[in-house]
């Protein structure tokens, strides 16, 4: 019996990641709908070991605080689910829980045990956190290279089976090749993530590192890194650089605009104009925006 309810499981998960694109809060209905209550047991958390494909390595320690208030007073009132493993359990969907559980001081955590594939449990663990909680840019960043090289997919492939443009993934891709100064600035908030595009495009470290200190500490705009990037004079005189500026006086908005909905914007002549890479990237972008599009 308990062999067929994991093989039907098993099929449900097979489906689930071969849509377009994956709902993880879909996985995770699907795994306790499916889960008779006997089923779900309690695991000391001393037994539990982070899901080794888990791409947040920082946790927002006050949000840790208060969902450990809410388990000390009532408990966690979803079951994570996990992986039997050589010693122990895998955590492979709710990592925030087990870490405010044991802040809480619980010493047992609900729990659904279920066979993963290494792939699924990557899938799973960056899914759950893009989802539900954003990851740092580095953090998102490395999760899809690794994705890319353990899977064998291609980009195209990838930004399908977790709902995102191929052009953010291609952005996010580029930002490893930045030279570790200026991955702290962008993670430090120093610049943004609009420069920090603008910077992996450039091959020379030492230029991108000079160009990322002047953004900080002159204030620079996207504009004018743009400019500056693809110049070969970077020592222009400041009423120059100015002059770019005055050119389109909705470049700042143009900024947010495009780091607000990942996709290139421009304001010009009365018009603006939003790029979109597919009917896919599209959704995207209306669902940002609080609309849907209807074929």
């Amino acid at each position: 019996m308990e062999t067929s309810k994991r093989r039907a499981l098993g099929r449900g998960l097979e489906e689930l990641f071969n849509n377009e694109p994956i709902d993880y809060n879909q996985i995770e209905e699907r795994i306790i709908t499916s889960t008779p209550k006997d089923e779900i047991v309690e695991i000391k958390l001393s037994e539990l070991r982070s899901n080794p494909y888990q791409p947040r390595k920082v946790f927002d320690e006050k949000a840790l605080q208060e969902l450990a208030a809410s388990i000390k007073e009532h408990g966690v009132f979803q079951p994570i689910i996990a992986k039997k493993s050589i010693k122990g359990y895998e955590i492979i969907a709710g990592e925030r829980r087990v870490k405010a559980s044991r802040l809480a001081g619980k010493e047992t955590i609900p729990a659904i045990i279920r066979d993963f594939t290494d792939e699924e449990m990557m899938e799973i663990a960056l899914l759950e956190n893009l989802q539900r909680e954003n990851l740092n840019a580095m953090e998102e960043a490395t999760a899809y290279r690794k994705l890319l090289q353990e899977l064998n997919i291609t980009q195209d492939e990838l930004a399908s089976r977790i709902g995102k443009s191929r052009s953010h993934i291609t952005n996010m891709l580029g930002l490893l090749t930045l030279p570790e100064e200026v991955k702290n600035m962008l993670l430090e908030d120093k610049i943004s993530m609009s420069h920090a595009r603008v910077l992996s495009k450039i091959e020379d470290s030492e230029k991108v590192i000079s160009l990322a200190n002047r953004v900080y500490n002159e204030g620079l705009n996207v504009r004018i890194l743009e400019d500056l990037a693809s110049s070969n004079e970077l020592k222009k005189k400041n009423k120059i650089v100015r002059h770019h500026v005055r050119e389109n006086e909705y470049h700042y908005l143009e900024e947010q605009l495009t780091e607000k909905l990942g996709t290139k914007v421009k304001i010009k002549n009365n018009h603006m104009m939003i790029s979109f890479a597919n009917t896919n990237d599209l959704n995207r972008i209306l669902e940002i925006m609080g609309m849907t599009y209807d074929e």
